[in-house]
């Protein structure tokens, strides 16, 4: 019985953290502040479109499209995101990462390549806590902009059973990414090198 106490003050402090989580969640915004790369996280056809659209509009120099199905060609990409002549020359498509981890991984192989110490992230709402802090561990002292996707209505997301299954689930994958974030945490320039992802040709 004793046990009771510290159980219910655990989901307390549980429920609490996740209530504040999604409160906290980035809505779609402007225009991101100008950066060296961008970096689009696949999951939705919405990411790599608004990837696109950044890039074409000069917002930044390079386009890493992270977690590419291994069948998915840059044509067929291009196709789908309305992409232009700046997609033809600066778009890398990364067929490696298969988590937000291999994306951080993949996008940190990929600032090392061209040398950049500034990102801008497209990815969900609800996935950037979780993929800043993925960022944050794999690539320390690059400047991430984030850039958000609205994918999941934030209002009344309590009502959506749909909603409160992918931010409950988001939650608890953020906070294993916190923590993993804070046992290892390596330098940027030390970090070894890995795949690196290529500039597909049409």
């Amino acid at each position: 019985m004793r046990a009771w106490p510290w159980i219910l003050g655990a989901v307390a402090i549980y429920a609490a953290g996740f209530f504040v989580f999604v409160a906290n969640l980035p809505r779609a915004s402007a225009a991101p502040k100008p950066a060296q790369g961008i970096v689009a996280l696949t999951g939705g056809d919405e990411r790599v479109t608004a990837a696109v659209a950044l890039l074409e509009s000069g917002t930044a120099g390079r386009l890493l499209i992270s977690g590419v199905h291994p069948q998915t060609t840059k044509l067929e990409l291009k196709r789908l995101a309305h992409g232009g002549m700046r997609f033809d020359c600066c778009a890398d498509l990364g067929y490696a990462a298969e988590n937000t981890h291999g994306n951080a991984e993949e996008a940190a192989s990929w600032a090392r390549t061209h040398r950049f110490k500034s990102l801008i992230v497209v990815t969900a709402n609800y996935h950037m806590p979780r993929s800043l802090a993925e960022f944050e561990s794999a690539m320390p002292g690059v400047r991430l902009e984030p850039y958000p996707v609205d994918d999941i209505d934030l209002d009344g997301w309590w009502h959506n059973p749909h909603a409160l299954r992918v931010l409950q689930g988001e939650y608890a994958k953020y906070l294993a990414a916190k923590l993993r974030s804070a046992v290892y945490r390596p330098a940027l320039d030390a970090a070894p090198e890995r795949s690196k992802p290529r500039s597909a040709s049409l």
